[in-house]
């Protein structure tokens, strides 16, 4: 049976595979932070949001506790969210700059963004054992977007699972893969180039290790080399 988009999104929400993931997304969902009381949490995996026939992928690490672990959308209702949808509103892949819950309006064009783990991990950590079993999640969505030309990874955690998915599909890899960098971009032979960017964490954004000019380069450097798709 060929898979949709469906029936992945109906396994992902479904999956309760990791004890320690799915205790921490409810105890988080049920505890609560209190500027959020009155609001019903998600409290499930989160499956990836955007257009289908993008050009652009954006990989991440995992939901926020109190982000996407609460809207049920990723990078939604967090800081990095508001730095990521605020760059690509600006970029021209987002229609609005803000991102607020799953029915705020949002719609991104030519974009797709998921994440490598589907459930909010402790500390932002997931386990080894938590990112293996996430491993079919993302294999299959990223046979579901047949159109992309470039992968922005936020962070060394998603640049390196990139290419441990491509490697998983039997795609060919670069004889020479360099070490993650902001702004490191990898041409890989029949497959999307790779455009590797700091995550727009508290820690990173607040240090200035990461900067808006400095976000706003990735994805106007992504924009420059997707290439029409001919019909």
């Amino acid at each position: 049976m060929n898979d949709t988009f469906l029936s992945l999104e109906h396994d992902i929400v479904s999956c309760r595979t990791c004890d320690r993931l799915v205790k921490w997304r409810e105890k988080v969902a049920t505890e609560k932070k209190a500027c959020f009381r009155d609001q019903t949490y998600w409290g499930k995996p989160v499956p990836g949001f955007g257009d289908r026939q993008a050009r652009l992928l954006i990989l991440g690490l995992a939901p926020a506790a109190h982000g996407g672990n609460r809207t049920g959308r990723v990078f939604t209702g967090d800081k990095s969210g508001d730095w990521l949808y605020r760059a690509l509103h600006r970029a021209g892949f987002a229609n609005q700059p803000t991102s607020v819950n799953r029915w705020d309006g949002l719609v991104l064009h030519d974009c797709y963004i998921l994440a490598v783990v589907r459930c909010a991990p402790p500390d932002n950590k997931p386990l080894p054992a938590e990112t293996l079993a996430c491993q079919p999640y993302l294999d299959r969505e990223l046979r579901l977007l047949p159109a992309v030309q470039m992968v922005v990874t936020l962070g060394r955690f998603a640049y390196d699972n990139y290419f441990e998915a491509l490697k998983r599909a039997g795609k060919p890899l670069p004889r020479h893969r360099p070490a993650f960098s902001h702004g490191g971009r990898v041409i890989v032979e029949e497959g999307p180039t790779v455009l590797a960017s700091y995550h727009p964490s508290q820690r990173n954004t607040s240090t200035k290790l990461l900067t808006e000019p400095m976000f706003d380069e990735i994805f106007s450097t992504a924009r420059t080399h997707l290439k029409p798709i001919s019909r």
